[in-house]
């Protein structure tokens, strides 16, 4: 059977892009920019996606498109006999199914706010009232399973229609639209009466509220922020890379990737920003800002329910760009792994994805006694840090390793596959950077994240 290809540079860069173009761009990212001095978070933010960020998703690009194969194979295809690197396959693997068992229901969320806003059934409600829904919608195993179940389908058969005809196709329309819808919304923000306050506290660097937080706690912050954005080390874009051809090299499509990434986060802070300001609200709220503070700002603003719309429908693109990205990487390890054909991989996924989606769902409501990080925790909170905290950083440090020392596929074939073609080279000097300094860095961010 033939390996499917992209049919489209620009496919190419707008699946990656959607793949990094998540929920945590459009919350996680102002909510942090506010907490750590505003400008000077954003410039540690891109100098630490241009020194790891990228290098590791040119490594990511490299395994994929020199195997042809997705994470599960890519390894096996390109290590030398008898080494153990294609365990990590299997790692990434199960990343993409952890990711996807939260993921798939936050994305509910969104669409059930955007269906909320588009019938109007936030108008005339107070701040309690909203709140409450909310919580209604969390204490409703019913409203959360069909959501999220509505998710999983439409992503399964869309992958199920081919990779140019069904995922890459509809990714185009949808990118066009996120980006069209973002541009709009941030002008809204931006020409709101006390707007500009927002914006002051968002884009002029800080270093009064920067100490005050504390240097080393921004500086790591901003690592965290900007290596975690990139959906690197399960695999999700080395599938990609798989799938292109040798026209280009891999250091300047990733720029394009990370550009695009950052464009969606720092929009969406001139969203968010000036709207809390005008509204006299706190931008530092998290999760609660998205679903329980912005619906009451939409309601007393003029059109505020079309706005509202907007925003939710933008905000479900955001995340279901990202599954429709990871929902290929799994039928295409299935389609590998078990010789499926992609309906069989697609329909196999459709159940087990369900499945496995449903204790997060639970985990708000009949199960929410079990809390397993500690007093109100949930299970979403544990499927996250098993993927953030554990698999995207030792994945990606597998990755790393194996691009640069000679125990894996080595740094001669990866600088070799990453040059091949036309545009930005990886230098040679990198070398020494990538060998040691950097795999410091990311070992750092475990141990970071797990005593945080």
């Amino acid at each position: 059977m033939e390996r499917e290809k992209l049919g489209s540079r620009m496919g190419f860069i707008l699946l990656s892009a959607g793949c990094a173009i998540g929920i945590g761009n459009v919350w996680r990212f102002p909510y942090i920019t506010g907490l750590y001095g505003g400008g000077m978070f954003v410039l540690l933010y891109l100098f630490f996606l241009v020194a790891m960020g990228v290098p590791v998703m040119t490594m990511e690009f490299a395994v994929g498109r020199a195997s042809r194969k997705s994470i599960v194979k890519s390894f096996t295809e390109l290590e030398k006999p008898g080494q153990k690197w294609h365990l990590n396959g299997y790692l990434g693997m199960a990343g993409n199914y952890i990711l996807m068992m939260f993921y798939t229901t936050v994305a509910g969320w969104m669409l059930y706010y955007f269906y909320q806003m588009l019938t109007g059934k936030f108008t005339g409600k107070d701040t309690q009232q909203v709140a409450g829904m909310f919580q209604e919608m969390l204490d409703s195993p019913l409203v959360l399973v069909v959501v999220m179940v509505i998710i999983v389908a439409v992503g399964i058969l869309l992958c199920s229609l081919g990779l140019q005809k069904g995922v890459e196709r509809i990714t185009k329309i949808m990118m066009a639209m996120l980006l069209l819808i973002i541009v709009i919304l941030a002008v809204r923000g931006m020409t709101l009466e006390g707007g500009m306050e927002g914006l002051k506290f968002y884009l002029l660097p800080d270093v009064g509220r920067m100490k005050e937080v504390g240097i080393m706690e921004t500086v790591t912050a901003a690592m965290n922020q900007a290596f975690f954005t990139l959906s690197l080390g399960i695999g999700a874009m080395a599938i990609f890379g798989s799938y292109i051809d040798k026209k280009r090299t891999l250091l300047g499509e990733s720029l394009n990737i990370a550009v695009l990434d950052t464009f969606v986060a720092i929009v969406s802070g001139l969203i968010i920003f000036p709207t809390c300001f005008a509204f006299e609200i706190s931008p530092d709220m998290g999760p609660k800002l998205i679903f329980i503070t912005l619906p009451n700002v939409f309601n007393h603003m003029a059109a505020g329910r079309i706005w509202g719309t907007l925003f939710f429908l933008f905000m479900t693109f955001a995340a279901f760009s990202t599954i429709l990205a990871v929902f290929e990487n799994i039928i295409c390890c299935g389609m590998e792994l078990f010789h499926w054909s992609r309906k069989k991989s697609c329909l196999m996924n459709l159940v087990i994805l369900i499945v496995l989606s449903l204790p997060c769902v639970f985990g708000f409501n009949l199960w929410s006694g079990i809390q397993p990080m500690g007093a109100d925790s949930t299970i979403l909170d544990l499927e996250d840090f098993i993927v953030s905290n554990v698999i995207l950083p030792i994945g990606s440090l597998c990755y790393l390793l194996f691009c640069v020392t000679r125990y894996g596929w080595g740094f001669d074939n990866y600088i070799k596959e990453a040059n091949t073609g036309d545009g930005l080279k990886v230098p040679k000097w990198i070398r020494i950077y990538v060998t040691f300094v950097l795999p410091v860095l990311l070992i750092f961010l475990i141990v970071q994240g797990w005593i945080g």
